[in-house]
C-alpha cells in the first residue's frame, strides 16, 4: 500500500473510532501525494479523499475517491458560481486518476483546493455546539485565538472550498476552521499534524464548554418528568412500541430502534427540552438521518398508557400536516417528491427515545444522531443560545438533488426489508434454518429458543445486533412469551412475522405413553403455540399493519404412524389452529400458514435429543440410516433437510402469496398418506 494512502487510512480510523471526534459515516479526510502516471512515467500530483458515504471508522483503500490535483484545481477556472455548483460534482469523474475508486462527495473540493497535504472535515459534538451557538464566531475567537478561523454557513460544495481554501491562505498562523451551522475543518503538512489539529480543536472546544458553561443548560427539572425505574420505563415502552412503531410507518414500513441514553432522559426531564427539540437539530448529518425536527410526547411518563397513546396519535397527525407544510413553504419545482411525512425520532419523557429507519443500523444511527443533537444543544445552551440554521436551508440539504442521487444509487431492497420476525425454536435445527434464510432475504430476527447458549450463537452467525437478537424463552410459560416479544419490539420497533417452531417430541406406544407425556408434549407445541400466536396478533393488530404467522406442523398432522400418539394429535392441534387463527385475524390483515415436513434428521435437535433413536428402533433399521429410509418411502426418494422447510416459510411470507391464508405446505418430497384433502 502507498505509504500516504496508509498514513491516511491509520489517521481516519484512529479519528472514526471516538464518537467524540465524528460520528456515523460523518466527515472525511484526505491527502494528497505523488504517483507514476502509467501513460507518461511521469509523477502526477493526486489528491485521496474519503468517497461518499463511507465511514472513517471503518474506511480502507477502497473507499477513497482519487483524483488528479492539476485538473481538479483547474475546475476553479470553469466554475458557473453557487447557482450552479451542483455541476461541479458531475465535473469531478473527468479529473479521476485511472478508475477513480469510490464516487467522490460533495466535500472533495474542499479537500482538493484547501493548500494543505492534509485535510480533516469532522463532525465533533463539541465543534457543533460552537458552530450552532448564536454567537459562534465571538466564541470560536475566545476559545481558539487566531488558531482557529470562523468560517459562515455555507450549504457543502465547491463554494465552501473556495471560502476555506481563501481563509486558510489569509490565515497562515491557523490550523483549522469552524464551519458555521456545521463542523470542523483542519489541515497539516503531514498525516500526524493534520491528526493532532483535528484533536487540538475538538479537545480544546471540549474544555472550553465544559469550563465556561453553565450548570443547568437546559433549564431545571420538570416536576413528575423524571426518568421511571428502569424496569418500569422499559415495560412503559414496550407497551408503547407497536403503537410508536404504526406512526412511523405510515407511509411506509420502518425498523425501529429504543434507546433510554441517560442523556435522552435527563433532556426530557427538563424545561427547556419542548423550545429546543421544536428548533429541530442543525449539523447536515444530523437532519439527514433524524428528519429536520423529532414528535415529542407532552406527557409525563406517569399519564395512563391509553391517554399517552391517543395523544401520540393526535402528536402525529399535527406533525404530519407540519411536514407537509414545511414541504409546501420550500419546494421548488424540481424539487425531488416529499419523501414521507412521518417522524423518525419519537420522544417519550420519563422513557426514552424511539428513532426508525429502512433497516435497524440505519433507525440505530438516527438515534444515535439524536443523541449527538443533543450534546451540540447543550453545549451551545451552555455558553450561548443554541441557533441551528434556517429552516431554508435544512430544506435545501434535505431534498437536494445530490442526496437524491445518493439515494437512488442504494440497493433495491429485498423481499423482506423492514419485516420483523420472531421464529420459536431457532437455536437448532429447522428454526435456525428459518431464521438464517429470513435475515437473508432482509428481515430482522428474533432468535428465541430455550436454550440460550445456542439462541445467542445463532445470533451472533446471522450477524449481530443489527440483524438478529437473542431471547431466552420456553413458550409454556406467558410471562417469558411476553417478556420475548417486549424485547422484540424493543430490539426491532415490531412484529411482523412470526414462526411458531418449538417442539419435543415424545415416540411410544399408546400403552407406554403417560398422562405427563402427553401434558408435555401438549403444553410445549399446542400450548406454546397457542400463547404465541396470541401474543403476535396482539401486537400485529396494534401495529394495524396486518403481518403473518407460520406454524411448523408436520405431516404426522394428517398421516396415522404407530406409536406417535402425543406427537401426532399435538401437530393435529397445531394445524386447526392455522385453520381458526386464520378465519379470526384475517379481517386485520393477519395471514396464518402452516408447513407440514417430514422426517427432517438431519441437524434436528428433536431427532438427535433421542426421538431418532425411538424412530429407528419402531421402524427396525440403524439410526445413521433412518433420514435414507424416510427418503425412499417418499415418492421424490429425496431427503428433506432443515433449509427445505426454511424455503417453504420463505414462499409464504416473501410477497407472491399476499392472498393465501389457512394453507398447508407439504415438504416431505411426497408422503401420498399425508396429501392434504
Amino acid at each position: 500500500m502507498n505509504e500516504v494512502v496508509q498514513a491516511l487510512i491509520g489517521r481516519s480510523n484512529r479519528l472514526g473510532a471516538d464518537p467524540k471526534n465524528t460520528n456515523y459515516a460523518g466527515g472525511n479526510t484526505s491527502a494528497k501525494g505523488a504517483v507514476t502516471d502509467p501513460v507518461t512515467g511521469e509523477d502526477v500530483e493526486v489528491v485521496w479523499v474519503k468517497g461518499s458515504g463511507g465511514d472513517l471508522g471503518t474506511l480502507t483503500p477502497a473507499g477513497l475517491a482519487v483524483l488528479r490535483l492539476d485538473r481538479l484545481r483547474a475546475l476553479v477556472d470553469v466554475y458557473p458560481g453557487v447557482e450552479h455548483e451542483d455541476e461541479m460534482v458531475a465535473a469531478f469523474d473527468f479529473c479521476a486518476h485511472g478508475k477513480g475508486g469510490a464516487a467522490p462527495s460533495i466535500d472533495t473540493a474542499m479537500h482538493g483546493l484547501v493548500d494543505a497535504a492534509h485535510v480533516d472535515h469532522l463532525h465533533p459534538d463539541s465543534g457543533i455546539a460552537l458552530a450552532c451557538a448564536a454567537d459562534g464566531e465571538k466564541l470560536t475567537a475566545e476559545c481558539f485565538g487566531g488558531a482557529v478561523v470562523w468560517v459562515p454557513w455555507r450549504r457543502p460544495g465547491f463554494q465552501l472550498g473556495l471560502d476555506i481554501a481563501a481563509i486558510k491562505a489569509a490565515n497562515p498562523q491557523a490550523i483549522g476552521c469552524i464551519l458555521g451551522g456545521h463542523g470542523i475543518t483542519a489541515w497539516g503538512a503531514t498525516s500526524e499534524e493534520c491528526e493532532a489539529n483535528s484533536l487540538r480543536i475538538i479537545r480544546t472546544a471540549e474544555m472550553f464548554l465544559a469550563e465556561r458553561g453553565a450548570a443547568e443548560p437546559f433549564g431545571p427539572v420538570v416536576d413528575g418528568f423524571e426518568p421511571l425505574a428502569p424496569d418500569e420505563r422499559r415495560a412503559r415502552a414496550a407497551a408503547l412500541a407497536p403503537y410508536v412503531s404504526a406512526l412511523a410507518s405510515a407511509d411506509r414500513p420502518q425498523v425501529g430502534h429504543f434507546t433510554d441514553a441517560v442523556a435522552v432522559l435527563d433532556f426530557l426531564a427538563r424545561a427547556e427540552h419542548p423550545r429546543l427539540a421544536a428548533l429541530g437539530t442543525s449539523c447536515p448529518d444530523h437532519f439527514l438521518r433524524t428528519k429536520v425536527r423529532p414528535l415529542v410526547l407532552d406527557l409525563p411518563p406517569t399519564a395512563p398508557v391509553e391517554d399517552a397513546i391517543a395523544r401520540l396519535a393526535e402528536l402525529h397527525a399535527a406533525y404530519r400536516t407540519e411536514y407537509e407544510a414545511y414541504y409546501r413553504r420550500h419546494a421548488s419545482p424540481d424539487s425531488p417528491p416529499m419523501r414521507g411525512a412521518d417522524p423518525a425520532i419519537v420522544l417519550v419523557p420519563g422513557v426514552g427515545m424511539f428513532s426508525f429507519g429502512r433497516d435497524k443500523q440505519t433507525a440505530r444511527v438516527a438515534g444515535e444522531f439524536y443523541v449527538n443533537a443533543i450534546n451540540v444543544m447543550r453545549g451551545a445552551e451552555a455558553v450561548s443560545t443554541y441557533a441551528p440554521i434556517e429552516e431554508s436551508e435544512k430544506f435545501r440539504i434535505e431534498y437536494w438533488a445530490l442526496e437524491e442521487a445518493k439515494l437512488a444509487r442504494m440497493p433495491k431492497p429485498k423481499p423482506l426489508a423492514t419485516r420483523v420476525a420472531v421464529v420459536t425454536g431457532a437455536g437448532s435445527g429447522i428454526g435456525k434454518a428459518i431464521a438464517h434464510r429470513l435475515v437473508a432475504e432482509g428481515a430482522c430476527v428474533v432468535v428465541a429458543d430455550r436454550d440460550a447458549e445456542n439462541a445467542a450463537a445463532v445470533a451472533a452467525e446471522l450477524g449481530g445486533a443489527d440483524k438478529a437478537v437473542a431471547v431466552t424463552v420456553d413458550v409454556t410459560s406467558e410471562e417469558q412469551i411476553k417478556a420475548a416479544f417486549d424485547a422484540a419490539v424493543l430490539a426491532f420497533g415490531g412484529v411482523d412475522l412470526v414462526v411458531n417452531n418449538a417442539g419435543i417430541s415424545i415416540s411410544k406406544p399408546l400403552l407406554e405413553t403417560t398422562s405427563a407425556d402427553w401434558d408435555r408434549q401438549h403444553d410445549i407445541m399446542a400450548r406454546g403455540s397457542f400463547l404465541v400466536s396470541r401474543e403476535a396478533a396482539r401486537i400485529m393488530i396494534e401495529q394495524g399493519r396486518g403481518g403473518d404467522i407460520v406454524y411448523i406442523a408436520s405431516k404426522n398432522a394428517v398421516f396415522a404412524g404407530p406409536n406417535n400418539i402425543a406427537y401426532s394429535a399435538t401437530k393435529a392441534d397445531q394445524a386447526h389452529q392455522v385453520r381458526l387463527l386464520a378465519a379470526e385475524l384475517g379481517e386485520h390483515g393477519i395471514r396464518v400458514n402452516g408447513v407440514n415436513p417430514d422426517g427432517v434428521v438431519r441437524g434436528s435437535g428433536i431427532f438427535a435429543a433421542g426421538w431418532g433413536a425411538q424412530r429407528a428402533a419402531t421402524y427396525g433399521i440403524p439410526e445413521d440410516k433412518l433420514g435414507e429410509f424416510y427418503a425412499q418411502r417418499t415418492i421424490l426418494k429425496r431427503e428433506v433437510l432443515p433449509e427445505h422447510v426454511a424455503n417453504a416459510v420463505f414462499a409464504l411470507v416473501g410477497g407472491d402469496l399476499t392472498h393465501t391464508t389457512g394453507l398447508h405446505v407439504p415438504v416431505d418430497a411426497g408422503v401420498a398418506a399425508a396429501f392434504l384433502r
